[in-house]
């Protein structure tokens, strides 16, 4: 067997596996959204149905589904396993967005979600007009990745503060940071089968996103067995 034809091989596994994960990976999205829908219904009016969410980390998940989609279709060959995914979950983290805005009314929620709906529209758009724009979207969704690589950093930085701060993880659900952490990492091997001059975008993301979603998850212990995570929810409901 060539080299070429393990490399392929390689990428169609690995391909594989991280379509399975980012799969599984849309369950963690669709498990927040119904945290949000079981606390809407909820006759509990005390705590928000997306009590710290952090808009903008969720603005910028929903940045990082939407270029990985648009560079999926402007790479050389079609990438499926990249797009199909990431417009689903594109779709999912807009309607999350829309949860934002309906629960707080603020303007800057409203500004999202409008943004999530007028480029989810261009993206789409681009899909079906084809090959006349495959350099450009490249170039764009490449660009998108590394600034959505340093906002999402920012993004969840925010998210992780308000965990600390209030001692408390509110309306974030675990199950999706553990899901997206396997589709990080899943995300990871492919990057590396497609060769680092193509696979490096997705390589850079999910590695930050990655980090992110540990941390996370350490402090959904750290609220549960911190005295001071304690001592930090009171104040907050004095």
């Amino acid at each position: 067997m060539t080299g070429g034809g393990v490399g392929l091989n390689f990428y169609n596994i690995f391909g594989v596996i991280n379509t399975l994960f980012i799969i599984v990976s849309l369950y963690g999205v669709h498990s927040q959204l119904r945290t949000i829908w079981k606390r809407k219904e909820s006759s509990n009016s005390y705590e928000r149905p997306t009590s710290l969410l952090s808009l903008n980390q969720f603005t910028v998940s929903y940045l990082a589904y939407l270029s990985f989609f648009i560079y999926g279709y402007s790479i050389e060959p079609f990438n499926h396993y990249i797009v199909w995914p990431r417009l689903i979950a594109s779709v999912l983290v807009a309607l999350i967005l829309f949860e934002i805005w309906q629960d707080r009314q603020s303007s800057h929620a409203k500004g999202s979600f409008n943004m999530a709906c007028i480029t989810l529209l261009f993206a789409i758009a681009g899909l079906f007009i084809g090959e006349t724009i495959t350099d450009q979207s490249r170039y764009i969704s490449t660009t998108i990745i590394v600034v959505v690589s340093i906002l999402i950093a920012q993004g969840y930085f925010h998210q992780i503060k308000l965990i600390i701060r209030s001692g408390s993880t509110g309306a974030v659900d675990l199950k999706m940071s553990q899901f997206i952490l396997m589709m990080d990492i899943s995300t990871i091997a492919f990057a590396l089968s497609m060769g680092l001059k193509q696979g490096w975008p997705l390589l850079l993301l999910a590695i930050t996103s990655g980090v992110t979603k540990v941390i996370i998850m350490f402090l959904f212990k750290w609220v549960k067995t911190s005295s001071t995570a304690e001592k930090r929810r009171h104040i907050v409901e004095t």
